[in-house]
Order: C-alpha cells, then sequence, then structure tokens
C-alpha cells in the first residue's frame, strides 16, 4: 500500500492551520520582529488587517499584519507599497515569522 503524501506545508504555530505553501517561498533571508522570517507569494487561510507606514529595515513600506483566519494570531504582514523602487517586488506579498509557522508533510 502506498503511502500517500500531501504538499508540503506551513502551519500556524498556534492551532495547526494551514498558512502557506512550501512552492510559494521566494526567500528564507527576512527578518522579522522576533528573529528570521521568510517571504511568500501567497498565503493561505489569513486575515489581513489595516494598512500603515511602517520603517522596516529596507526603508519605508505600507504593510498590513497577517493574521491565522483560525486563532487571530499575527504571523507577519503584507507588504501592501514599497516606496523605493528596488523593494518594488515585495509588493502584494506575505512575510510570515519562522518563530509563528511549522512545517508539515517534510
Amino acid at each position: 500500500m502506498e503511502e500517500v503524501i500531501g504538499p508540503r506545508l506551513y502551519c500556524c504555530c498556534n492551532c495547526r492551520n494551514h498558512v502557506a505553501l512550501h512552492d510559494d517561498v521566494i526567500s528564507k533571508a527576512f527578518q522579522g520582529k522576533s528573529g528570521r522570517a521568510f517571504l511568500f507569494g501567497h498565503a493561505l487561510n489569513v486575515s489581513v488587517g489595516a494598512k500603515e507606514d511602517r520603517e522596516l529595515m529596507t526603508g519605508l513600506h505600507t504593510v498590513a499584519d497577517v493574521y491565522c483566519s483560525d486563532c487571530h494570531q499575527v504571523l507577519g504582514w503584507k507588504y501592501e507599497r514599497a516606496y523605493e523602487e528596488s523593494q518594488k517586488y515585495k509588493e502584494g506579498k506575505f512575510v510570515l515569522e519562522k518563530a509563528k509557522i511549522v512545517m508539515e508533510n517534510y
């Protein structure tokens, strides 16, 4: 009997809600509030908070906090706007903090 293995996922560390696919990782070299973070092209089962301007390590950005849709824990943020041309690639993408997510199906 074959073992069925699904896609590699990242889950909320609090409630195990699926929040991102491994295939959507763009970079693992980001910095979050609590340490290392990953940049994703897409996120699943999350809600996005109010937009606000924040001065981050790479300059001023308009961002919105991203919450787990089940337990409402803050997982990271979504880049809504980058003011510097070199940072425009981040717009519409999600940063999820490594301390707030766990891997599943590895």
